[in-house]
């Protein structure tokens, strides 16, 4: 366990953005992370996970500490249900694949989405109607100044859409560790209730759908959407679909009447981020090394050598001219740094 100084982040970041730490350390067990915190208490610090949901605009000036804590394992269970506890830094779909591999449902659906276990609880990620919340116990969380550690129940983690208590009340003031997931041993709850899940298992005769069959179906549709950030820098969906009230709604779509939607609750429709950029026409528009990608107008990308600084400008122009256009606010998903 060594600092080490003006270190690189490039394979650091799913953009794939240059960008230097000040200091950088990785740690791979609790007892690591809690002395490097307590011997560097003076310092700033910079919690990094897989890199997935960032975009770095600048150097990060600050001691950077990867989290880097593996493993998992069963730590209860009964007939019809198991409880996992599974270590920050696993990476989220090889937890995933391990899952359905022991023919545990609940996590199918999330397939493919990048980055590391401990982050899932901050955005409560989420994709084809399943989100971290339906499966969550509780995370154990390590506080960066007291060194205390502490269980987050999942009443506690005030969940929402792609929000948590990490991401509002306690920002930056915990490091997760690990997480507990609650998974069916038996009796799984299939979801197939997104059309694109349906349609793919369609195409491939299959009517009654296992837990791998969901989870390639899933994998093979964000293959067709979704740049590899292997080999295309991505940080997989940039843009939250944003939450309107149903007023606000039909006034909009009486200039727009085609605009999709789906029903949230008696008062408020989510309506695609993805299709408002493409009405806009950004969809595989670029702008030096920085562009939308083809197949997915919420996926900005790097083609190369795009700069924080230059994505960003994107993804200002794009919130603009939506803005503009439809009258409607989109925020970024992604952390800006």
């Amino acid at each position: 366990m060594e600092i080490q100084y003006d270190f690189s982040l490039k394979n650091y970041n799913t953009f794939g953005i240059e960008a230097k730490a000040k200091q950088f350390v990785a740690v791979h067990t609790l007892e690591e992370l809690k002395t490097v915190l307590e011997q560097n208490s003076d310092k700033k610090k910079f919690i990094l996970g897989g890199g997935s949901n960032m975009l770095l605009t600048k150097d990060i000036d600050a001691l950077v500490i990867h989290i880097d804590l593996k493993g998992k394992k069963v730590i209860q269970e009964d007939l019809d249900h198991v409880w996992i506890a599974c270590q920050a830094g696993e990476n989220w779909h090889e937890f995933v694949l391990w899952t359905i591999d022991q023919n545990y449902g609940g996590l199918e659906n999330m397939s493919l989405i990048p980055g590391n276990v401990g982050t899932t609880p901050v955005q409560n990620i989420g994709a084809y109607g399943a989100e971290i919340k339906d499966s969550f116990v509780s995370c154990d969380a390590i506080h960066i100044k007291s060194l205390e550690n502490r269980t987050f129940l999942k009443d506690e983690c005030q969940f929402g859409y792609r929000e948590s208590i990490f991401k509002n009340q306690v920002k930056d003031q915990y490091i997760i560790t690990s997480v507990v997931f609650k998974l069916t041993k038996r009796h799984h709850k299939i979801n197939t209730s997104y059309g694109d899940i349906l349609a793919e298992l369609t195409k491939n005769n299959i009517t009654t759908p296992t837990l791998k069959e969901v989870s390639n179906a899933v994998i093979a549709i964000r293959k067709s959407k979704l740049p590899d950030p292997n080999e295309l820098g991505n940080s997989g969906s940039f843009f939250k679909n944003p939450i309107i009230s149903k007023k606000e709604f039909e006034k909009i779509s009486q200039k727009f009447p085609e605009m999709k939607y789906y029903d949230i609750s008696d008062t408020e429709v989510k309506v695609p981020a993805g299709w408002l950029i493409e009405q806009a026409g950004f969809k595989g528009k670029r702008f030096g090394d920085a562009g939308i990608h083809k197949n997915q107008a919420l996926v900005l990308v790097n083609y190369g050598n795009a700069t924080g600084e230059e994505i960003l400008a994107v993804s200002k122009n794009i919130q603009q001219t939506i803005f503009d256009t439809f009258g409607i606010a989109i925020e970024a998903e992604v952390n800006i740094i």
